[in-house]
């Protein structure tokens, strides 16, 4: 803009506030341009001698004329001025920069030492568009140098924010930002605000000073120390790190800061639990870590304790890097606290798996869900001696004890069979065949080697949808338990022949291959289908409907749990394979429903043993089965004829199992392996262990109203609703607990005032408590009050809970309760 249009545009300004408006040349250069100058609606007049005429005309000849009074020389003193007081009830326009950024800002006259102490913001375009935007008529200087600040950082005009862009400026080692703001004469006013709002001040001041203070504080704080920054300093800082924008920057500085205040040193004597609630610096989760691996491995903390402390370091900083840790010490004190509770004792096959299916399952789930934390977590140093207890708890005083009593009630049985259970191959008779009885229409979906305690998680996923109902019920897998025996047995037949390993015959036809089961159905029912899970899922919606459609029984089969367990090389992710099982299982059912399957059945064909620490010797048979035709052997079983008795195995004829033919099967006894050249031996399965012979049965249904709530929240004031300090204890309690079918919810807690401004920290808080027990539902929270609280003394202020609306980040009113504040003018003193 050349400096004639900067003129007009000026005057213009200066005319919309002002009918008057004086303009002193007083390098006598701009009567040109004065008598150039046209404004519409102006009068231009000069000073030539004549006030007392001017006067009179422009206040009571033209009272609603603007004039344009132009002297050229200098402004007389006040003395001398005839006009002073028309002046001063009007504007003096000026030519020089300063007053002309003055009149291009909009800014009121007073401001003009302001722009002028701060001359080289003013000298960008684009800094002065952006600053503004941000003006308001009213503002003080203090307003004006804090939206300076902003553009300059190029956040928003707030302390707090300013402070985020600085400090991440600070943690990528760069500082263009914090130059431009002494370039512009900004960083004394700077400092006095971090003095205002956080307390901070130093006789040499410097940002990164202010980030070690600010870090040292917050800890001194959480330590019962003597923090030197006031109490908004720990606001700010956890506003800070749950910042989506800035906690890579928080966590960089913290990692940095860690070391230069030696916190590792200053946590070393102190006791975890006085921890919990701090999450400052990452090494806060290492001690407490550490600490709970030392409580839970010596077992002097109840297993309820640990949850306790797991749940509330859910709600910290640093718990995303370390969920699987924390995860995996409370999955050991539970499997630990279970396995004390348990009564391992049977004395019939019938109590067996009733015990087994009732409670003991619930160990496999426990142990299974450590050892696949543990390895997510990949800390092995820490974890080394807490798996080895767990390792040896639950193979010596669990899976053998168990199964080495379960061995000798098979060893005294007749037959294989279950009293009062259902056994595998009256699966179609008894779960399939009353749906087409009625010609309703059925899905049986078959997992490969789905046990029966993942069959559990899988029911609760499923109730954990809308309108899905899920109920499991065991079943007693045929033997030997492997995967072409079990997939035989779940179709129709009248008899089924073992001939080898890999050849099971159903009434005489073979039923290894998906083609062969399909020729099985169609033989019963001709409107019969069998399909891949994996062929299932590529399938579009018309085309899915359409098989529903022009079929009365479809089996589907899906193979991930086995695939993985089954191979040597990749054994050691069954853990993880059973979690991507279930929800890729999830998304089956629910595919499957939205193609009008209603009545839909899943199961499996086997179960498995699982250990994760490698097979010690003494797990592994040593002798070497022989007989007439040893057909063919696995890690847990032999098929032949004529075998040979060997300790160790029990001997079962085709008739013993429910088999036709003149096949034999030896079986190891308990949780005992064969050898066998080239194949895993963790995960294995085909013998006659509850782990892998109670098998589910899950029957799925949709209803066509919602079943699904959430649970409510209460916020317990009693009978206190005043905040007289600094801090605020609030209790909130979990009204229900959370189910399959109550979900959580996740809400975000703080103190505002009646304008909506937030005067305190804010939590985010999880209620997804399952506990039946209500005192276990109730989360104590502490809130910090910040110095903008002050200003509210004797007004009503709100504890509001928000919760977020869907997977946005829109906060939406829950549920607020008023307190009253009233601090004592003595809280001022330092008494």
């Amino acid at each position: 803009m050349s400096d004639r249009a900067a003129i007009v545009a000026a005057l213009g300004t200066f005319f919309e506030r002002s009918r008057i408006v004086f303009w002193y040349d007083d390098k006598r250069e701009l009567r040109e341009l004065f008598e150039e100058v046209e404004l519409a609606g102006v009068e231009k007049v000069e000073l030539e001698n004549n006030e007392f005429g001017l006067k009179r005309r422009m206040l009571r000849e033209e009272p609603e004329q603007k004039f344009l009074v132009y002297r050229e020389g200098a402004r007389p003193e006040n003395i001398a001025n005839w006009l002073l007081d028309v002046e001063l009830a009007n504007q003096v326009f000026r030519t020089d920069q300063v007053a002309l950024w003055v009149s291009e800002m909009d800014l009121q006259s007073k401001m003009t030492k302001l722009v002028a102490s701060h001359q080289a913001f003013y000298k960008s375009e684009k800094r002065k568009q952006a600053l503004k935007e941000l003006l308001a008529p009213d503002d003080k200087e203090a307003a004006v140098r804090m939206k300076m600040l902003a553009v300059v950082v190029g956040g928003e005009p707030r302390m707090d924010m300013v402070a985020e862009h600085l400090l991440s400026e600070l943690a990528e080692e760069r500082d263009e930002k914090w130059k431009l703001i002494e370039r512009c004469g900004l960083e004394k006013f700077l400092w006095s605000q971090l003095e205002r709002c956080y307390g901070y001040r130093a006789e040499e001041p410097g940002l990164e000073d202010f980030a070690i203070e600010l870090f040292k504080s917050c800890y001194a704080e959480g330590t019962q120390g003597t923090p030197a920054l006031k109490a908004d300093a720990q606001v700010f800082l956890g506003r800070w790190m749950d910042s989506r924008r800035f906690s890579s920057s928080f966590e960089t500085l913290s990692l940095r800061y860690e070391e230069v205040l030696k916190i590792e040193d200053d946590l070393g004597p102190r006791d975890f639990r006085d921890l919990l609630a701090m999450d400052q610096f990452r090494v806060i989760d290492l001690k407490i870590l550490h600490g709970l691996v030392e409580v839970v491995s010596s077992r002097t903390a109840p297993a309820g304790d640990v949850a306790t402390w797991v749940r509330q370091r859910r709600q910290t900083h640093w718990f995303r890097e370390f969920k699987h840790l924390y995860s995996a010490i409370d999955l050991a004190a539970q499997f630990i606290h279970g396995l004390e509770e348990s009564v391992l004792g049977m004395d019939s096959l019938e109590e067996g798996f009733k015990r087994y299916t009732e409670s003991w399952c619930r160990l496999d789930r426990l142990y299974r869900k450590f050892i696949f934390h543990v390895r997510e977590a990949k800390q092995s140093t820490l974890m080394a001696d807490l798996v080895e207890q767990v390792e040896n708890l639950y193979v010596n005083n669990y899976l053998l004890p168990v199964n080495d009593r379960w061995q000798e009630l098979v060893d005294a049985a007749d037959s294989w069979e279950v009293p009062l259970v259902q056994r595998q191959d009256e699966f179609y008779s008894t779960q399939v065949d009353r749906f087409l009885r009625k010609d309703k229409k059925v899905c049986v979906l078959v997992s490969d080697a789905l046990r029966y305690e993942i069959a559990d998680d899988l029911a609760a996923a499923i109730r954990r949808e809308d309108k899905y109902t899920a109920e499991v019920t065991p079943m007693l897998s045929m033997l030997p338990s492997y995967t072409q025996l079990g997939m035989a047995a779940l179709l129709p037949n009248k008899a089924l022949e073992l001939k080898s390993t890999s050849s099971v015959l159903v009434d005489g036809m073979a039923s290894q291959k998906t083609v062969d089961r399909g020729k099985i159905l169609d033989g019963i029912k001709e409107r019969a289908a069998v399909v891949q899970a994996d062929a299932f899922g590529e399938m579009n919606n018309t085309d899915r409907r359409t098989l529903y459609r022009d079929h009365d029984v479809v089996y589907v089969y899906h193979n991930l749990i086995d695939a993985v367990g089954d191979k040597r090389d990749t054994e050691q992710r069954v853990c993880a394979a059973v979690d991507d099982a279930v929800e890729e299982l999830v998304v089956l059912v629910k595919q499957l429903m939205r193609a009008n399957f209603t009545n839909l059945i899943v199961t499996a064909d086997h179960g498995f043993i699982y250990q994760d620490r490698l097979i010690g010797e003494s797990d592994f048979l040593a002798a070497e089965v022989t007989g007439a035709e040893v057909a063919s052997r696995n890690r847990r079983f032999v098929v032949g004829t004529g075998l040979d008795p060997q300790a160790g195995l029990h001997h079962f004829t085709a008739k013993q199992l429910g088999l036709s033919g003149e096949q034999e099967v030896m079986i190891p006894k308990s949780i005992n392996r064969l050898r066998r050249q080239g194949s895993g031996s963790r995960f294995v399965h085909g013998g006659a262990t509850l782990q892998e012979v109670v098998i589910p049965v899950i029957s799925i249904n949709k209803s066509k109203k919602t079943d699904v709530s959430t649970v409510e929240v209460d916020i317990v004031q009693g009978g206190n609703s005043v905040i007289s300090t600094g801090q605020l204890a609030v209790m909130f309690y979990q009204c229900d607990p959370a189910t399959a079918k109550v979900r959580g919810r996740t809400l975000r807690a703080g103190i505002y005032s009646e304008a909506g401004e937030l005067i305190s920290n804010s939590h985010d808080l999880e209620f997804h408590l399952e506990s039946e027990n209500p005192r276990e539902r109730e989360t104590r929270v502490q809130f910090l009050m910040t110095r903008k609280a002050d200003a509210l003394n004797g007004q009503e202020v709100l504890l509001k809970l928000e919760e977020f609306y869907g997977n946005t980040s829109h906060p939406v009113l829950y549920k607020s309760v008023r307190y009253m504040v009233r601090r004592k003018f003595t809280n001022d003193f330092d008494l």
